[in-house]
């Protein structure tokens, strides 16, 4: 399966620094907190952490939520989904709170993100910041916050590595495989 290299670790970084830029100046920085979604969206979430901190000379609030028991489809996934911890330690109530994903596509992550954050209350706002947007959209979300857009077709895959996890940091577009009939 061929692959396209659409943001190498430069690109990765310089698009992270200026989403970050993009919700100081949105925000004001003020009550600003950021929620990465489970597994990759945290990582990204981390890292939009860190520089939105240091943009503001202050550490902002940051949390992960797990979204495995809030998807709409967890009857069609394998039986035993992996699932990690959800930590959300502030009070969410008194926040913007910024959901970090690594890729938005039908919009099915962001609902069910949004189901688990609200279990911690109701934020005074939400926003959505994503690495990538690929369009093909389900349900009514649009980004706040986009670091590329990529028009691509339905057979085609997003993928995002992180260090953390994959050890590269680069987005890559590339062909589904094929299912025989």
């Amino acid at each position: 399966m061929e692959e396209r290299i659409v943001l190498d670790f430069e690109e990765m970084r310089r698009t992270l620094v200026r989403i970050a830029h993009e919700i100081v100046e949105r925000t004001g920085g003020e009550d600003v907190a950021l929620v990465g979604i489970h597994r990759r969206g945290a990582v990204v979430g981390r890292r939009l952490h860190g520089l939105v901190s240091e943009l503001l000379g202050d550490p902002v609030p940051f949390g992960e939520v797990d979204i495995s028991f809030y998807r709409d489809d967890l009857s069609m996934r394998a039986s035993h989904p992996l699932v990690a911890a959800s930590a959300v330690d502030f009070p969410v109530e008194a926040h913007t709170i910024v959901l970090v994903d690594d890729v938005l596509y039908t919009g099915r992550t962001v609902r069910a993100a949004i189901d688990a954050l609200f279990d911690y209350g109701r934020p005074r706002r939400v926003q959505l910041a994503v690495l990538a947007d690929r369009g093909h959209r389900e349900l009514p979300f649009r980004p706040d916050y986009v670091g590329k857009n990529l028009p691509t077709a339905r057979s085609e895959h997003v993928k995002v590595r992180v260090e953390e996890i994959d050890g590269v940091d680069e987005v890559a577009l590339s062909q589904r495989a094929e299912v025989p009939a």
